[in-house]
Order: structure tokens, then sequence, then C-alpha cells
């Protein structure tokens, strides 16, 4: 079946076809309308800009992925859409569209939770994967583990008690002049560093408990650039790039250590995904330790880990499945439901 995506959480629209069943997982289109170049003068997501810039996007780019797919709303046997969790005014552009155009088709709509589509990216990348295994789940607003027990069934292991890796890297790599978004530009400067130059305190809390806390973390960095600036001196931007990359890189590797070994009867397979599951660092220190526990690692394709509608489809495929539909009540919340 042929199922429309659509993603619109933060400050990416998207709207994607793919087509999936007992043995196909395939995208037949996948379009992303990018807000960073918007985003990258005010040096971080201005909510209400990106409301108004999906609100203009979200039309055009459904009538594109239709059209690279080949097919048309008739052919269309679900449409999936993120309701949670994300910035408020940016879902209900995406919901509202998606219940418009799923109601007046009479076509299913389905809800999906935007974390559950980054961990369904990796069914697009790996078409063997499958329940149950243990999701990382990386981003700018999330970093969390999971037990996907089955394909629409979570069980939330441990996150982060404040700020997120994602967040960690964008503001740092602000501090010391690097483009917004800072983690590509921060993992590319992160081989050039040395990652003891700087000591930083672990991401990694509670010792017994799956935890993270990157604003200590984060304060840590800043306070050294701001130091280094009162003194007049010159700091090595690759090196606290490569040592920031590092805590972090160490603080989530530790945690996942732990959570297989939690979970090491039913989970048999690591999976990594969110946006941050594209930095070089993060994935070679992942496969390691999958290598080391002797399971399989899967990871999304580049293009899949940020935010994009085909993980949404994905997702929204197994929620079909699993009998799961929306009425004309579905709203958004910015909230994750099993984080309340």
């Amino acid at each position: 079946m042929y199922i429309l995506g659509m993603e619109s959480s933060c400050d990416e629209t998207s709207a994607a076809i793919v087509e999936m069943d007992g043995t196909t997982r395939r995208i037949c289109s996948n379009i992303v309308a990018s807000q960073i170049d918007t985003h990258r003068l005010y040096g971080g997501v201005v909510p209400e800009i990106a409301s108004r810039a999906h609100i203009e996007a979200v039309s055009r780019i459904t009538k594109e992925a239709l059209d690279e797919a080949g097919i048309t709303l008739a052919d269309l046997g679900a449409i999936a859409v993120t309701t949670h969790p994300g910035l408020i005014g940016a879902l209900l552009v995406g919901v509202n569209f998606a219940k418009s155009l799923a109601f007046a088709n009479n076509i299913p709509l389905i809800s999906v939770n935007h974390i559950h589509g980054h961990i369904a990216a990796a069914y697009l990348t790996d078409t063997t994967l499958e329940p149950p295994f243990l999701a990382v789940v990386v981003s700018g607003g999330h970093t969390c583990l999971y037990l996907v027990e089955d394909y629409t069934t979570f069980t939330l292991l441990g996150g982060t008690r404040d700020d997120a890796a994602g967040e960690a890297f964008d503001k740092v790599g602000r501090k010391i002049g690097l483009p917004y978004p800072g983690g590509a530009a921060m993992d590319k400067l992160a081989h050039e560093g040395d990652p003891k130059a700087y000591k930083l305190p672990s991401c990694a809390i509670t010792p017994d408990e799956v935890a993270f806390s990157f604003s200590g973390l984060k304060t840590a960095a800043i306070n050294l650039i701001h130091t280094a600036e009162q003194k007049g001196e010159t700091l090595n931007r690759a090196d606290l790039a490569a040592s920031l990359t590092a805590s972090i890189v160490e603080g989530i590797v530790k945690k996942t250590d732990l959570a297989l070994k939690t979970t090491a009867k039913s989970a048999k397979t690591l999976v990594l995904a969110g946006g941050v599951a594209a930095n070089s660092h993060l994935r070679t220190a992942l496969a390691e330790l999958a290598k080391k526990r002797k399971i399989p690692f899967v990871v999304p394709e580049r293009g899949l880990c940020g935010d994009n509608g085909a993980m949404i489809a994905a997702a929204g495929y197994y929620d079909y499945l699993a009998g799961h539909r929306a009425d004309t009540s579905l709203n958004a919340s910015a909230l994750d439901d099993e984080e309340v």
C-alpha cells in the first residue's frame, strides 16, 4: 500500500510517499522544504516564523511528493502525520492539512509520534530489521533510549533530564562562530582537534539509571569560551569541538551499554536514530559498542536522520496495521505522551 507521510514538527516541512507491505519498504518520494537559511539569521528556530513557512510550503510539497511517486490521492491507503511532540504551531499546520486531506478524500488518517518516526527510519535503511531492539534517539530536542518490543510497542528506558545532545552542539557551536545548525560543522571540526584538550563534565548521570544531563556540560563549555574572551586568550575551536563531542559520545555510549545489559534477553539489535545520528563520531562509537556486544547495528542513511516524511509514513504503516485510526478530533501536542 502507498502511504503519504507528513512531517512539520519543527523547521522542516516534508511530505513523502512510501510503499509498504509484508515484503516491501520502498521510498517513492521524500520532499523536504528546509527553513535553515531563514532561521540561520536568528541563530535558532523562531516558532512563529516556522509555522508560517510550513503554511506556505505544505500544499506544494504534498503535490510534489505525489507527482514524483507517480500516484494520485486515490491510490493512497493512508495518510500519516506527526502529531507530537514538537513546536505546537508548526505541528498544527501539518495536522490540520493532513486531517482535511484525509477526510475530504475518505482516506484513513494515522497519528504518529515524532520520536517513533525517527526510529522507523531504520526500517527504510535495513529492510530486514524487525523488533525487538534497543533504539537510541539523539536529536536537537531529544536524547532517549527505548526498548522497541514490537512495531508499535515502545518502552522508554530513560532520557535527558534537561537539554538534548543536539541542542548542546548547536548552542556551543554558535558561541564559537559555527553556522547554524552547528551539528554538522561541529562534527567536522571535532576531527581536527584533541578530544582531551579541555576537561568537561560527563552527560551520563546517576550510575544505575539510563539518564542524561546536557545542561551542565553545555554551560561548562560556554564558560570556557567566556573565560578565554575575558582574559583576551585565543581558545582552540577544534580542541573544544573535539572535547565536547567526546564527552557527549562517551556519555551516550555509557548509558547505551547499561541499557543493553538490562535488555540483553530481548534486545538483539542496536538502532541509532534522530538528527544527531548523522554525527560520524557517535555512529562509529555505537558501531564499536554493538560489535563488542556481538549484536547487529543499524543506523539510517544520513538523508533519513533528519526530520522527513518518509519516516512518518513508515511508522504510520505499522500503526495502520495495528488498527490505529484518527478521527476529526485529532489534535497536536507539544509534549511526548511517554514523557508526560
